[in-house]
């Protein structure tokens, strides 16, 4: 029951936030109507003011769903390197009983929960990628007991890792076209100024489109800027469309398991 509530709640809960808002233009166009403020005539500019910023609007969101695309597979690409790094030291254990390679995996499995905290805003990125270097050092003690090849795919997984922290750290730091929110925000609030102060005959039966053009404009310009950083996580986990990291907290979970498997 707790988790399907969590699930219902991440669905709606931005149409939840976004409600207050909603009813604020709703009962603002009804104000301006009782008062007799209803300035502007019925003008099919109107409709096209709003064909316009849809337009708009549709061109913010396809550019940030190509970089949300791109972020999903971050978090797994992360994943899968360190799995892949604790398959080579573990094959190093085995063939040469190095206790250097063991010490790797314990210190991959710190790694990766220093890795969680940091997308959680808890380490920053300066401090993550100095512990990332510290793989030099087991690499380098590896060249005595493997054979090249081992150290030369482990420093390429240590490169990928590299990239995709600067990467997400990049996603996380900047935003998507900044001008572009401000005419897209801008343009927004005058087509409901315009609704709210134009004169709709008949009044009450007008009043139900502009509910679904409210909720659409405010809900979509909310969606945009909550994609546009899906790494924005809080210290109670994953928030509405942030990406998922379960294959991280399973990559934690497994290394602590191959690390009783190599007691």
């Amino acid at each position: 029951m707790n988790a399907n509530f969590l699930r219902f709640y991440k669905k709606w809960s931005l149409t939840i936030q976004i409600i207050p808002i909603v009813v604020f233009v709703m009962l603002l166009k009804y104000g301006v109507h009782v008062l007799g403020w209803e300035i502007i005539g019925s003008n099919p500019y109107l409709s096209s003011l709003l064909a316009a910023t849809v337009f708009l609007i549709g061109f913010l969101i396809t550019g940030v769903l190509a970089d949300y695309k791109e972020s999903e597979k971050l978090p797994g690409e992360l994943a899968s390197s360190l799995e892949t790094l604790a398959d080579e030291a573990q094959i190093i254990y085995m063939n040469k009983k190095d206790p250097k390679a063991r010490e790797f995996v314990a210190y991959l499995k710190e790694f990766a929960q220093t890795l969680e905290e940091w997308f959680y805003h808890r380490v920053k990125t300066i401090d993550l990628l100095d512990k990332l270097r510290g793989f030099n050092g087991y690499f380098a003690a590896f060249e005595s007991s493997a054979q090249a090849t081992f150290v030369t795919r482990m420093k390429q997984e240590q490169h990928a890792i590299r990239r995709n922290i600067t990467r997400i750290h990049t996603v996380s730091e900047t935003s998507f076209i900044s001008s572009g929110y401000a005419i897209a925000e801008g343009i927004s609030v005058l087509v409901l100024l315009s609704i709210i102060l134009t004169k709709l005959d008949p009044f009450y039966e007008s009043m139900f489109f502009v509910v679904p053009v409210a909720y659409l404009l405010v809900y979509m310009i909310a969606l945009i800027r909550d994609l546009d950083n899906p790494f924005e996580y809080s210290d109670k986990g994953e928030r509405r469309e942030e990406v998922s990291l379960k294959e991280v907290h399973d990559e934690v979970e497994r290394l602590a398991m191959r690390m009783r498997e190599l007691e």
